[in-house]
């Protein structure tokens, strides 16, 4: 029995390598990347191309603007929170419960039609972002996923030998 509950704890789980895959670092500089773009265009170019925009379009910049943020401020935290357990500052198991207070799936943009009439910039800003949650859904799936019932390891026969053996030592 001591054999066995060696053997399962040398196992390796999938979903706890993920987040030290080149997968992952690439995804962490993208991400990482995207939000740091997004700042200096809507602190610079951004603001200046808001105020050319009309009224009804202004609105539509300001709301989806904020959106942007929003979504990837949540996408930032994910990546933040992941790149902890690379480090190995927090288990897997920390990451679960604190990823409960991010939401991959917040501010999803408005219309195709409303999109259309932002600046270039913003509506590649935006799908860029759009792309960046998809696949960080992708990948919290994949390492949040529930651990699957493990197949017993050593001799099959063990399980029903013990019930023998408690049947006949009553």
């Amino acid at each position: 029995m001591a054999d066995r509950s060696q053997s399962e704890s040398a196992l390796v789980l999938f979903s706890e390598r993920l987040t030290n895959s080149a997968a992952f670092g690439t995804l962490f500089r993208e991400g990482m990347d995207l939000v740091e773009e997004t700042a200096a265009y809507l602190d610079g170019d951004g603001r200046n191309e808001a105020k050319a925009l009309e009224r009804s379009v202004s609105l539509t910049y300001a709301t989806e603007s904020m959106r942007l943020t929003t979504r990837l401020m949540q996408l930032a935290s994910w990546l933040l929170l992941h790149r902890a357990v690379k480090e190995g500052e927090m288990t897997l198991t920390q990451a679960n419960r604190e990823k409960t207070k991010v939401k991959l799936t917040a501010a999803d943009p408005g219309t195709e039609e409303m999109i259309a009439k932002l600046p270039q910039q913003l509506q590649d800003l935006i799908a860029r972002s759009m792309s960046l949650q998809t696949r960080v859904r992708r990948l919290d799936t994949s390492i949040h996923a529930p651990v699957a019932e493990r197949a017993p390891i050593g001799n099959p026969l063990v399980p029903q030998l013990n019930r023998l053996k408690a049947a006949f030592e009553q």
